[in-house]
């Protein structure tokens, strides 16, 4: 039976990455009223309010934010002493928390992940998509992949494959409205416009041999999607700009084509990010090895 202590902090490591007592009680199979009841259990133990709550979020109190702080610590702790005494460290097993950005992770870390589980059985992955910041530390998750540099320190931050970003669009389209050689021919199309985070609309920044320009770029299409703004483009609606990662199988196949192939968007390369532990997991340096493996042999788009 597993540890009453660590059973607790698990409870609350749930609770506040879930943000509420209902998301943290159905991952842990309980009912909403037992993970309140659990709740009130530990803050009468500990003498203290952990967590502010309302009928639909919750949030934690500073007393909450410093046993979040320990408890995630000290799991982590208790993972590297039983694998340690276990004899694990030399045979992927147990849990594994993997998170990836959201179209990123759905069609290429997620078929990854099947792979990897058919190899390793008796690992257990546990793979969350999200285009949100994600505090590993405080989440308790073993890796993390993500598009560009993350600025946390207390993560190590690995390059497993570089990606460069396209301006493309399909044949049909080019056909019909032609294909531009400048910005101010670009300015005049159709374009896709992928909307992201806090990026000026409809600007897209580019670099042309070394030095960064600026286009306002207009088109009746717009999306915070990737997936359909791609879908849009080998439909034939219009110009977009696409990672090199998901553009190279279009290219390849003559559905999409690179255009005006000197000015490219900067580089967003593939970081793999996890916490600079001292004994990694059995199961993590496994699924590294296996990340690398599979992205080394990618050559990307040849231009």
């Amino acid at each position: 039976m597993k540890n009453e202590l660590a059973s607790h902090l698990e409870f609350f490591v749930l609770l506040a990455r879930h943000g509420n007592l209902s998301a943290a009680a159905r991952e842990l199979d309980l009912t909403p009223p037992a993970a309140t009841k659990r709740l009130a259990q530990l803050e009468e133990h500990l003498g203290v309010r952990l967590v502010n709550r309302t009928t639909r979020t919750s949030s934690l109190t500073p007393e909450g934010e410093t046993y979040l702080h320990y408890a995630t610590r000290i799991l982590a702790e208790l993972r590297e002493m039983e694998e340690a005494v276990s004899g694990t460290r030399s045979v992927p097993r147990g849990l594994l928390k993997v998170n990836a950005s959201l179209g990123f992770g759905r069609t290429a870390i997620a078929p990854l992940v099947s792979s990897f589980a058919q190899r390793y059985p008796q690992v257990e992955v546990q793979l969350d998509v999200t285009d949100r910041p994600v505090d590993l530390v405080a989440g308790g998750i073993d890796l993390a992949i993500r598009f560009g540099e993350l600025p946390d320190q207390r993560l190590v931050a690995r390059r497993i494959m570089s990606n460069r970003r396209f301006l493309c669009a399909s044949p049909r389209y080019l056909e019909r409205h032609g294909e531009p050689t400048t910005l101010d021919e670009l300015a005049a199309h159709r374009c896709i416009v992928h909307r992201q985070n806090d990026d000026a609309y409809g600007v897209w920044r580019l670099v042309h041999e070394g030095r960064s320009v600026s286009v306002k770029v207009e088109g009746a299409l717009s999306s915070n999607d990737g997936d359909i703004a791609l879908g849009w483009a080998l439909d034939g609606h219009g110009i977009l700009v696409r990672s090199e990662w998901d553009l190279k199988k279009y290219v390849e196949s003559g559905r999409l084509r690179i255009v005006m192939p000197g000015y490219m968007q900067p580089g967003a390369d593939l970081y793999l990010y996890y916490p600079n532990r001292q004994h990694q997991s059995a199961r993590a340096r496994a699924f590294i090895a296996f990340l690398l493996d599979r992205f080394g042999d990618d050559d990307g788009i040849a231009n």
